[in-house]
């Protein structure tokens, strides 16, 4: 330590610090740690480090973000705080993923949770389509359809066609009884008794 007390010869570094860069250690005579702060902090990592290595991990390196910025490990992107969800019981108040991430991985598992199916055997099945809706033909169907009493999956149609069926039920009569009112065949009630209608079949 300096004459004057408030230096001190880091051990590691070498250089003469202020007793301010230096944690407390109740063991030694002056009450610091014979390290700098900047000294054992690298030494941690660096034995942080070869620590995973020996498990088979890979240890992420530390990347300078502006502030106001956080670094998206999964993009390995650096974006403003604004393209995070707030979280606060995080340390720095921000989600861990990005929303552009967030969102990618909430379809992802709505596919899983919902359908059982990944991204990959989506798009394998719109590829044996040929990129088409089956109803009408269209390009770039995005939504999968599927029967709601067995949950089974059926194709991957477009909004329109998906929401159509499903409006009128999934009902193959009420699809039925719609191509005949589209055809200019629309049924009509025949009364077989009084008060009795038959209905089409």
């Amino acid at each position: 330590m300096s004459d004057s007390g408030v230096e001190k010869r880091c051990a590691g570094c070498k250089r003469i610090l202020p007793t301010a860069s230096f944690a407390r250690d109740k063991n030694r005579r002056d009450g610091l740690q014979t390290r700098c702060r900047e000294c054992v902090a690298e030494y941690s990592a660096a034995h942080y480090r070869r620590r995973m290595a020996a498990l088979g991990k890979e240890v992420a390196e530390k990347v300078d973000v502006p502030p106001g910025h956080k670094l998206c490990r999964t993009r390995n992107e650096i974006k403003p705080h604004s393209e995070w969800h707030r979280n606060a019981t995080a340390s720095d108040g921000l989600s861990t993923r990005c929303k552009a991430c967030r969102a990618i991985q909430g379809r992802a598992g709505h596919l899983k949770r919902q359908y059982g199916l990944t991204e990959a055997q989506r798009d394998e099945m719109i590829a044996e389509q040929k990129w088409l809706c089956v109803i009408c033909l269209k390009r770039d169907p995005a939504h999968v359809d599927h029967c709601h009493e067995t949950g089974k999956v059926r194709g991957v149609l477009c909004f329109n066609c998906n929401s159509a069926i499903g409006k009128l039920g999934d009902d193959p009569d009420a699809l039925r009884r719609a191509i005949s009112y589209l055809e200019g065949n629309p049924w009509k009630p025949t009364l077989v008794a009084p008060g009795v209608y038959r209905l089409p079949s």
